[in-house]
């Protein structure tokens, strides 16, 4: 056993795990009198429930706005571990019961490229109504460094990137293909040479390095002229509609964008291969009712869009 799980364990058994659940309910309902009646106690006995762990994380966790409160940046941080941790914990203690999503979930958390959101959200979200009304659903910017990290402390359940090395104890399978295409101002057919003379737009969250384009063009040994580089591709469609640069992108993300922004949808005048997307979680949550769930999920329902 490392240092830091020894130390973490005794950090656990210093904790009152009833405390965990006051912090949990309070964070949800922004409001200590409905906190206490949902978890029938009085108020007085929440307040000073919420006392103890404020000295506990040696933070305020909620400050008072209006009739309510709000979380403190400490508390954001900590509420989806807790969430997580209470819900594994309830699953523990309910042997022999089914999943349940309108019971059982309460909060999803993703981590994600910004593109895929236009991708993913809104059917996923859609089926979170039907089920799991109750839950929130909350998509993070990927920090591909703290991936593991923040799998296995279940700040988030699910991660979808592109295809790359993990850890041992990151699982991974495929999710969908993306094919690229190539938008412009107008209808043209573009050649191996119109395309590299062109003035090009390029989407990345970096504000340095290749993007998954330019590395792909690269095993072909070429190179394009990149004009403008900027983070998101609602913004390069935008400057594309409106002058005679080009911008390579994801076909079904383009396809998204065109009906209110107006460009054209062109073949590439290359064979380049799709991209590769995948889920990833930490194996320890695996054969979690809640992890099996919102994976088959995404693999069924949101990928039919």
């Amino acid at each position: 056993m490392t240092m830091s799980r020894i130390h973490d364990g005794h950090a656990l058994r210093r904790t009152d795990l009833s405390l965990l659940a006051v912090f949990d309910v309070i964070y949800r309902e922004r409001n200590l009198t409905r906190a206490a009646q949902l978890l029938a106690l009085s108020q007085s006995a929440v307040s000073h429930s919420l006392a103890r762990l404020r000295v506990r994380m040696d933070d305020p966790l909620f400050v008072r706005k209006g009739r309510g409160v709000v979380p403190t940046p400490r508390a954001e941080q900590l509420a989806p571990g807790v969430q997580n941790a209470l819900a594994r914990l309830e699953e523990a203690l309910r042997p022999g019961v089914a999943f349940d999503p309108a019971r059982d979930l309460r909060r999803v958390t993703l981590a994600m490229p910004d593109e895929l959101e236009p991708m993913v959200l809104p059917a996923l979200a859609r089926a979170l109504r039907e089920t799991a009304p109750q839950a929130l659903l909350a998509s993070v910017r990927l920090d591909r460094a703290a991936l593991r990290t923040d799998l296995a402390a279940g700040r988030i359940d699910l991660c979808i990137d592109v295809a790359r090395p993990t850890e041992a104890d990151v699982v991974h399978e495929p999710w969908r293909q993306h094919r690229l295409c190539v938008v412009s101002s107008k209808a043209r057919r573009l050649s191996m040479a119109s395309y590299m003379a062109a003035d090009h737009v390029a989407v990345s969250s970096r504000r340095t390095g290749p993007t998954m384009e330019e590395f792909l063009l690269g095993r072909l040994g070429l190179q394009r002229r990149v004009a403008l580089r900027c983070q998101n591709y609602e913004a390069a469609c935008r400057v594309v509609a409106e002058t005679e640069m080009l911008l390579t992108m994801p076909r079904e993300h383009a396809q998204l964008l065109r009906p209110a922004l107006g460009f054209r949808i062109l073949s590439l005048p290359m064979e380049l291969p799709p991209i590769d997307l995948h889920l990833y979680w930490h194996r320890q949550g695996q054969d979690l009712p809640v992890q099996r769930w919102l994976r088959e999920r995404l693999q069924g329902d949101v990928t039919r869009m």
